[in-house]
């Protein structure tokens, strides 16, 4: 069975009901043997399908690759695909929240009117993780616009290709502590879940619940991973503070960079100072 095949015959109203009660769903078979090996030979590989630009640094340690220019076709398919089934649960997020705007029913329609906004930027990337590295609780929140939802995947097997590195996620309602989650993921297996905010039913109606996501900490081997994202508006350019680093810097490719495909290893430590995925 395809991807295409695959996706079609997902249980879509148990997705759009899991997404609804805990702001994830994992979704699997949408990938094979093969298509996970060509995917992690992506880290570290250049190729003329696309381009990936050097990320700037962040907090954690780790590989970051952002695709800047085009997605290789598999993950363009795939981002094409669920679109259309992703895009009713986002709407019905977005009239829950009161939100003025809704999201049109084909990838394309929405491309173009991100075009039309000048909002371009894929943003999505892979992370390849070793012993010791981590991504920080983060969330892409950035603009009036974004998409609520993404796909994250893993592209190594726990266990044998690594330790550690669980892909977790915590929820903060009002008054209340946060909420950890730990989604079970398996070599292949992909999860959508919320950008940073869902709606939840209270006893007043709805109200917005923030969600954040993270890798703990890989204790052995290497962690391949991916999130797939909907292009998005440019972040914004947050002022300097006394005491504070410059944040929100531009994810562009430099002009006239010969590199197709680069990595940023970075072994600072978190300065605690949020900033924009």
């Amino acid at each position: 069975m395809n991807t295409a095949e695959a996706i079609a015959r997902m249980d879509w109203p148990s997705v759009g009901r899991q997404l609804d009660q805990e702001g994830h769903a994992i979704v699997t078979g949408l990938l094979s043997e093969r298509q996970v090996r060509d995917l992690a030979a992506l880290c570290g590989q250049a190729s003329v399908d696309h381009e990936v630009s050097r990320a700037p640094a962040q907090p954690g340690h780790g590989d970051l690759f952002c695709f800047s220019r085009e997605l290789p076709p598999l993950m363009a398919d795939l981002r094409a695909r669920l679109y259309q089934h992703l895009a009713p649960i986002a709407n019905r997020w977005s009239d829950a929240l009161g939100a003025s705007h809704g999201y049109p029913d084909t990838l394309d329609a929405f491309l173009a009117q991100n075009r039309e906004a000048g909002q371009t930027r894929l943003q999505s990337s892979m992370s390849r993780l070793r012993e010791g590295d981590y991504q920080p609780l983060h969330q892409r929140n950035e603009g009036e616009r974004v998409f609520p939802l993404q796909l994250v995947g893993l592209l190594s097997e726990p266990g044998r290709d690594f330790t550690g590195g669980e892909f977790v996620m915590t929820e903060q309602r009002p008054r209340m502590q946060s909420r950890p989650m730990v989604l079970p993921l398996h070599k292949a297996d992909m999860a959508v879940i919320a950008v940073a905010q869902r709606p939840h039913k209270g006893a007043k109606g709805y109200y917005r619940v923030n969600l954040r996501h993270a890798i703990s900490r890989v204790r052995s081997g290497q962690r391949i991973g991916l999130e797939l994202l909907m292009p998005r508006p440019m972040p914004r350019r947050l002022p300097a503070s006394p005491g504070l680093r410059p944040e929100g810097r531009d994810w562009s490719p430099r002009a006239g960079d010969p590199l197709a495909l680069a990595s940023l290893r970075s072994t600072g430590q978190p300065s605690g100072v949020a900033r924009p995925w």
